[in-house]
């Protein structure tokens, strides 16, 4: 039996590939023939209850590798088959025995199991591909869902990380529901809201989680009332157009990414997601507006409108900012608009706060030196994001003008602190280091002040008085030369180009202003009109409704006197009987 087990394994081992392709787990079990001299499967070494010199019977013990001993603990095993290295006898008989068993175990199990599988019919092999194929797929469609996932899950943890700044004034749930209402309206881009209701809203706060739109809404609102004429208008060209181009302004883009809210977690991560949508928005921007295109500070407002809104939306709200409300003005190569902005700084404290002014003057310190990083960064440099966040609202509401309002307040608010300090160094230390960090209650009622004040007239009278000065110092100046009085001259007159068409511009916005105000005064009329002829027709109505009236009190007193003496007669027929 055991020769013929031997014989059968050996045709079966010369039919299979060579060792190279052979399964290791099926090269152990084909018996190896008894053969003395070779040393490669077996050892020699002295039966166990038997002398070293019995005749030289030896007993050959095989070797098992590691693989072969996991494949014999999770095999399944046969009643009295061991591996050799747990017997106790190692007898020739127990050896023959453990082979032969082991070998007609997998004769009869592992290849009788690989010869069903070869017979599978062309069907069963066609239902298992097409189990393949569908598992396949599921597992494609869970990974696509898994990726919206972590997207989603990526998008959750960038709102987070944006929002995460502390409000200066809470808004309450009642004051939430309203503006939510206001952004659900249907088709709201062309619907105007009554103003008054949204100063009201405003000053009650913004809901930080709708803060983006919000301003989206206040930018709307804006531009059905007062549209910008068509010269004055920037390109309309696509934001996914512009990121595809090449800007002159890219080294100074990048070195401004890291200065940009250097604590703030989603702007840390160098060009982390914070940092490239950043670069993409102010290298659109710069590419948009070519006079402008990119100047220091720029960067702060642009952050703050990515810290709540998409980057898309960030660049339709940073033009909306620098063209509809002016703000591109000061970030001009030139800067004679962020001069005049210090001029009319120093006279509203001169005309407001005198006391202060003249503490500034016996100083030397000029507005520039504290002033202009609040008005090239709107304040976002140096102050809480929270307070930041309310002046933005304001500025959605109420314009540019805006930031002389918080500058004023803020100064006002802290002068008794400012008078205190009696040196240059001193008091620029403290507006620029102590005054952002005063407390939000503070900063809550230098934001409630700024609702209450209204500066528009003194600044148009203190630009004027800038240039009326700026005349008056040219023509002062001492004599020069030819060269020297034609550079001047070109100079001014250049200066002048740019003043007309800055005045052009304002009159534009002045005259678009006074058409829209002249349409609602007629709107107001007519419906004062309606209202009016829905008086008299009530009047008329209650006229006629008051004759009824007394008709019917007329009638009522002949009806009570005929049911008295018709009780009485019934009274006395009942006296009678």
């Amino acid at each position: 039996m055991l020769k013929r087990s031997a014989s059968q394994l050996s045709g079966l081992r010369a039919r299979l590939p060579s060792s190279t392709s052979t399964p290791n787990f099926l090269k152990f079990l084909v018996p190896i023939v008894q053969n003395h001299s070779t040393k490669s499967d077996y050892e020699s070494r002295p039966s166990p209850g038997r002398g070293s010199n019995s005749g030289g019977n030896l007993v050959r013990i095989r070797r098992q590798s590691w693989r072969q001993q996991i494949f014999l603990r999770v095999a399944s095993p046969q009643k009295g088959c061991e591996s050799s290295g747990r017997h106790d006898d190692h007898s020739d008989a127990g050896e023959v025995t453990s082979r032969t068993s082991l070998a007609t175990t997998y004769n009869d199990s592992y290849l009788g199991a690989v010869a069903e599988e070869r017979k599978r019919t062309s069907a069963e092999l066609r239902d298992l591909w097409k189990k393949a194929i569908l598992q396949q797929i599921l597992l494609l469609r869970m990974e696509k869902e898994n990726q919206k996932l972590q997207a989603s899950e990526s998008d959750l943890q960038n709102k987070r990380l944006k929002l995460d700044y502390e409000e200066i004034t809470l808004c309450l749930k009642e004051v939430t529901l309203v503006w939510e209402k206001m952004l659900n309206v249907p088709v709201r881009s062309t619907v105007k809201f009554d103003m008054e209701n949204i100063h009201a809203a405003m000053d009650q706060g913004v809901p930080r989680q709708h803060r983006g739109e919000i301003w989206k809404l206040l930018a709307e609102q804006h531009q059905l009332r007062y549209r910008l004429p068509v010269r004055q208008q920037p390109k309309d060209t696509p934001y996914e157009e512009l990121l595809k181009q090449l800007t002159s302004q890219q080294h100074a883009i990048l070195i401004d990414l890291g200065r940009t809210f250097p604590t703030h977690p989603y702007f840390t991560t160098q060009l982390g997601p914070g940092q490239l949508s950043l670069y993409n928005l102010l290298k659109a921007y710069s590419l948009l507006d070519q006079e402008v295109g990119y100047c220091q500070g720029l960067s702060f407002v642009a952050g703050i409108l990515l810290l709540h809104m998409s980057e898309e939306d960030a660049f339709h709200m940073l033009k909306f900012l620098m063209y509809d409300m002016g703000l591109r003005r000061q970030y001009r190569p030139d800067m004679i608009i962020l001069q005049i902005q210090m001029y009319q700084l120093s006279r509203l404290l001169h005309d407001y706060h005198r006391d202060l002014y003249c503490h500034f003057e016996e100083n030397e310190i000029s507005p520039s030196l504290y002033a202009a990083p609040w008005f090239l960064t709107v304040f976002a440099s140096q102050f809480p994001l929270g307070f930041v966040a309310r002046v933005f609202d304001m500025i959605f509401l109420q314009g540019s003008e805006v930031i002389f309002k918080v500058a004023l307040s803020l100064l006002g608010s802290h002068k008794p602190l400012i008078l205190q300090h009696e040196s240059l160094e001193s008091i620029i230390e403290f507006i620029k280091c102590t005054l952002p960090n005063l407390g939000l209650v503070q900063m809550e009622k230098t934001i409630n002040q700024v609702f209450e004040m209204d500066l528009s007239k003194q600044l148009q009278a203190y630009e004027v008085e800038y240039h009326v000065l700026q005349d008056e110092l040219i023509d002062s100046s001492p004599p020069m030369s030819e060269n020297e009085r034609l550079e001047k001259l070109e100079r001014n007159n250049n200066s002048l180009r740019k003043q007309n068409s800055d005045l052009l511009e304002e009159l534009e916005v002045a005259h678009t202003k006074i058409e829209s105000l002249e349409a609602t005064v007629n709107t107001l009329l007519s419906n004062e009109g309606k209202l009016k002829q829905a008086i008299r027709t009530l009047e008329l109505e209650r006229a006629t409704l008051l004759t009824t009236v007394e008709e019917f009190q007329k009638q009522v007193p002949s009806t009570e006197h005929a049911d008295d003496r018709t009780l009485s007669e019934a009274q006395e027929k009942d006296l009678k009987i």
